[in-house]
């Protein structure tokens, strides 16, 4: 096998193997949203009929302060800056539009991810009957 083409498919299969390590870093970040998605959904239950009952509310980084919920309408960030008051089960049904979109993220990312095997096991076959 010529040099340069033994140094083609190396690079090929480097490459490979970057796309793969990215992609799965991407899903592992998606499926921590819908883990994250999953457990506000789970907080949201936790708050419904809780007018009166005192809550701990974070402030931010593991911070925490007690509170009385004055209401169960929450304000909610729907993007570039704006929110707007929301009932809870509007809520949920947010939180469950985004939990399927991040659901379809991640099945796309996995056939991305198979094809890019496939493609890299095709190069593999390649530099082994090359090398013949």
């Amino acid at each position: 096998m010529e040099k340069e083409k033994q140094q083609e498919i190396i690079f090929k299969l480097s490459m490979f193997e970057q796309q793969m390590n990215q992609m799965q870093e991407q899903m592992e970040a998606v499926e921590k949203g819908i883990n994250d998605l999953s457990s506000l959904g789970f907080g949201l239950d936790d708050i419904k009929n809780g007018v009166g009952r005192e809550i701990l509310s974070p402030l931010g980084k593991g911070i925490f302060v007690r509170a009385k919920l004055a209401s169960d309408d929450l304000t909610v960030d729907i993007g570039q800056g704006n929110f707007v008051k929301k009932s809870i089960p509007e809520t949920k049904e947010i939180i469950n539009e985004q939990t399927k979109k991040l659901i379809s993220v991640k099945k796309e990312m996995g056939d991305n991810l198979e094809r890019i095997s496939k493609e890299m096991t095709r190069t593999l076959e390649e530099f082994r009957k090359a090398s013949e």
